[in-house]
């Protein structure tokens, strides 16, 4: 069994501007017991010392539960105009499709995640694992600064 393979950058689109390119191969079977969690940093200086855990968290949950609550109100939202990620109008129908998928410049609008952050470093850790797939995850670190125009 192959394990995903998760590739990501920032670029820059413009002055004040970036957005998120990314690929993920995905190339294994899920079932009812894959599972996902991630939890939410943040720290006012970016050391490591001063980040603090969030309240905003998706527990630790079937993968099949993610994909029809945060997945589909939140990564569909802010992804879906820019990626080929699989995109669902009703409810989630197992199997997840195995493909590479592809983020081009994706800007993140902010749908579905909180309305007031105040500004600092944030860190997510996502964690997807299951018996007898791999376990794979990513640690996302970025700055939010107040936006003045």
């Amino acid at each position: 069994m192959k394990a995903s393979l998760f590739e990501a950058k920032i670029e820059r689109l413009g002055r004040s501007d970036y957005g998120l390119s990314a690929i993920l191969e995905w190339k294994y079977d899920t079932n009812e017991e894959t599972m996902v969690e991630a939890q939410a940093y943040r720290s006012n200086s970016g050391d490591e010392s001063d980040y603090k855990l969030l309240p905003w968290a998706i527990p630790k949950q079937p993968f099949y539960d993610y994909i029809n609550t945060y997945y589909k109100d939140v990564i569909s939202k802010n992804l879906g105009y820019c990626s080929n990620l699989p995109k669902y109008e009703d409810k989630f129908q197992p199997p997840w499709p195995k493909n590479t998928y592809k983020l081009d410049k994706c800007k993140i609008g902010g749908d579905g995640l909180p309305e007031i952050a105040p500004p600092g470093f944030y860190k997510i850790v996502f964690t997807k694992f299951g018996p007898g797939q791999p376990t794979w995850g990513f640690t996302a670190v970025f700055k939010l600064t107040n936006k003045i125009f």
